[in-house]
């Protein structure tokens, strides 16, 4: 088990991950969501590739993390592998190259995610409205101070 930099030959891993992953985000919600594939998704797409990239190894990639700065961009952990700490590990390591306040964005009704950010010392302080390939979804801003 290791945390490593991003190279260009992880991508389809990432990509599978993401789509494995992105819908879970929003699984709460009332409304049904269509999955943007990470490749054809050009705003989030742009966000990651823009951010430091870390990937999560144990017998190949099976999460991922990323940051821009203070802001945290991306968190996913292959479902098969949820639940033994992947996901706090690549926090963690994210949390340790951000030096000042950090931040980050998950949709409200994503009550898991923000349960363990909160553990992890992020208040809520902002609520808005963002769009997903069409559907308004409640998210929150969280700070970690």
């Amino acid at each position: 088990m290791s945390i490593r930099e991003y190279i260009d030959d992880d991508f389809p891993i990432l990509s599978d991950i993401y789509a494995l992953s992105k819908i879970d985000e929003v699984i709460n919600e009332d409304s049904e969501f269509t999955l943007i594939p990470l490749e054809k998704d050009e705003k989030r797409l742009a966000i990651l590739m823009a951010s430091d990239i870390y990937v999560y190894e144990d017998q190949g990639v099976i999460g991922y993390g990323a940051h821009d700065g203070p802001e945290i961009t991306a968190l996913y952990v292959h479902p098969r592998h949820r639940g033994r700490g992947v996901g706090i590990s690549l926090l963690e390591h994210l949390l340790s190259k951000i030096p000042q306040q950090a931040y980050l964005f998950v949709a409200k009704s994503n009550t898991f995610a923000v349960g363990i950010y909160q553990k992890y010392g992020f208040e809520i302080v902002e609520e808005f409205e963002v769009i997903y390939n069409g559907v308004p979804v409640l998210a929150n801003k969280l700070i970690r101070n």
